[in-house]
């Protein structure tokens, strides 16, 4: 029986061997899926809370289109901040090792030799192979392997802002439109049973994309969003104020 491991070899590249992986979408996917279920779950769970105390449709569209624009707003801004800050403390850590690894070059390559070393390889192996990577590229090296900062986990704030933001959008949308169209009576059923398939659609959608188990995402999802808008009912009739 013959193989072909070594044609396979050559003939597989570094950039399409990560592209058959799926971590380096955990960025955009973690943000964007975080703010269609934000904008599901939220903006589901406020109309139900309305319109559970409410005898028209009037109020439940103002409130869920004023919930959808704040939130839409909200969710890109936090993100933004928030990843920002992550940002700030990346480069800040950047700027030490640079300042370090000019000042004290032989310990700092020691403490490469020693994460290696950490790693499993041979004390003779890891001071070798830290040597070879100072020379082609010190800073990069020490920004990867000792701050573990790398191109996937790099914090982007603009992408991650854009993301959350949008997804919150169209997660909020879907809702709406189940306001716009379904009678006031009886609303809260309608938004429960629409978002629950809303849910569903977005945790297998999420879990196909990340390549994890879809039927956990789904169900995950589900469960989280159906406690959120059943409390938020709960709320809606405990006032039992007419609007």
């Amino acid at each position: 029986m013959t193989t072909n491991t070594g044609q396979d070899m050559k003939n597989i590249t570094l950039d399409n061997y990560l592209d058959s992986h799926y971590i380096h979408r955990s960025n955009w996917l973690r943000a964007a899926v975080l703010g269609a279920n934000d904008g599901i779950i939220s903006i589901s769970s406020l109309a139900i809370g309305v319109a559970t105390a409410s005898a028209t449709n009037e109020p439940v569209i103002l409130a869920t289109v004023a919930g959808l624009v704040a939130g839409a707003a909200s969710m890109a801004a936090g993100e933004y901040v928030s990843v920002s800050s992550q940002t700030d403390i990346e480069k800040a850590d950047m700027e030490r090792e640079e300042k370090e690894l000019a000042e004290m070059p032989e310990q700092e390559l020691a403490i490469l030799a020693q994460i290696y070393e950490k790693r499993g390889l041979k004390r003779e192996t890891a001071i070798q192979v830290a040597q070879e990577l100072t020379a082609a590229d010190a800073l990069g090296t020490h920004i990867r392997d000792e701050l573990g900062i790398n191109e996937i986990s790099k914090a982007n704030p603009i992408q991650a802002a854009l993301a959350s933001g949008g997804a919150f959008t169209f997660g909020g949308i879907l809702p709406l439109l189940v306001v716009l169209f379904a009678p006031i009576k009886g609303m809260e059923y309608w938004l429960y049973g629409f978002t629950t398939i809303f849910l569903l659609a977005l945790g297998a959608t999420a879990a196909r994309t990340g390549g994890s188990n879809m039927l956990k995402g789904m169900v995950r999802i589900t469960i989280w969003g159906t406690i959120a808008m059943g409390l938020s009912a709960f709320v809606g009739y405990l006032f039992g104020v007419s609007v």
